[in-house]
């Protein structure tokens, strides 16, 4: 069983990610990790941080020669701006973010000491283990890919990025919506016996826990409550070249909490970022007066962000469904048993 923790604050000194369960003997390319950290930081309607930051992840225990070793793996990431003793203290909450929330559940003075952990700075940590997860699941074909599908109600490209210029322009920002496609999962990730062992439910919590993320939906999804059964439900066939098949992917390659072969497609709502340019009404912390809320350097549109951070933790779940399924120890022992149950499974 894969168990991770992250560390940091967003101007803090680093990004830190520590997991444990990877098994031994997987190459790492550490520069792939690298370029999907470059991905999350891309996208029109990112902010000035983005163009002071270069991630890259410093690998510091759980390899040697770039090859795992079972043990726990320490990933690393710089903050240039490592500011957070010198930043200014903050009082008016901003509605939509954590700040209001946190202070009062801690008892802090100053808003700062909630934002800079609550920021999704954190995401880095995120991408950077989901990277480390695709590098395993590459082993054995499967892909966790994703794609804006609308930005402010829009789904065109070129009016996306009106809508994101919009924003800017009226000192706004803009949520909308991505979608997460994993390719080649075999059948039997998951479980039906527990709800915590269920595949769509672990999914769904990595997914929602993305700061922002305020929807969830796998395959058809709201489509669902406007359809008979008989209309949404996938048709199974059979041949004996190509085994059990269907013609439609509606539950979006999970059924009962199971992987059932099919690509797993599930969609997610990423709201507009919170800090606004032209600020909304707030109270000064201290005074208990009506202020505008606090202005934090930020950014206008990270939906394609999002979809890439939503990979990653997806790729976090289902490495570890994997690994619960053919074994965690040596990649060599974890190749036999999958190879066994594939041929298993084509002779069912």
């Amino acid at each position: 069983m894969l168990r991770y923790l992250t560390a940091g604050e967003s101007h803090g000194k680093a990004v830190v990610a520590i997991m444990e369960g990877f098994p031994a003997g997987l190459k790492v390319d550490i520069a792939r990790i690298n370029k999907e950290l470059k991905r999350r930081q891309s996208g029109f309607g990112r902010g000035r941080r983005m163009r002071i930051e270069n991630d890259r992840a410093e690998i510091t225990s759980g390899l040697k020669k770039n090859i795992t070793l079972g043990s726990p793996i320490t990933l690393f990431i710089k903050n240039k701006d490592a500011s957070i003793e010198k930043l200014h203290k903050v009082f008016a909450a901003r509605p939509g973010h954590a700040d209001l929330a946190g202070l009062l559940k801690y008892g802090f003075t100053d808003i700062r000491e909630v934002l800079e952990r609550a920021s999704a700075r954190s995401t880095a940590a995120t991408v950077a283990l989901g990277a480390l997860c695709k590098e395993l699941l590459r082993e054995f074909g499967i892909t966790v890919t994703s794609r804006v599908l609308s930005v402010g109600g829009e789904s065109s490209g070129r009016q996306m990025t009106e809508k994101i210029k919009e924003a800017i322009s009226r000192k706004d920002t803009v949520g909308g919506v991505f979608e997460v496609v994993a390719k080649k999962v075999p059948v039997g990730l998951g479980s039906y016996v527990q709800a915590d062992r269920r595949l769509d439910s672990r999914l769904a919590a990595s997914v929602i826990s993305i700061p922002g993320i305020k929807s969830f939906e796998i395959g058809l999804g709201l489509g669902y409550s406007v359809s008979f059964g008989s209309e949404v439900h996938d048709a199974i066939y059979f041949n004996k070249g190509n085994g059990y098949s269907r013609k439609s992917n509606n539950a979006g390659g999970i059924e009962g909490g199971v992987s059932n072969g099919q690509e797993i497609v599930l969609r997610a709502c990423m709201k507009p970022i919170a800090t606004l340019m032209n600020p909304l009404d707030s109270v000064n912390i201290r005074s208990k007066k009506s202020a505008k809320a606090a202005i934090e350097r930020s950014d206008v549109c990270v939906v394609e962000s999002a979809g890439v951070v939503a990979e990653s933790a997806c790729a976090l779940v289902l490495a570890d469904a994997f690994l619960e399924k053919f074994g965690s120890d040596s990649l060599a022992d974890i190749r036999k048993a999958y190879v066994n149950y594939k041929d298993r499974i084509a002779h069912a």
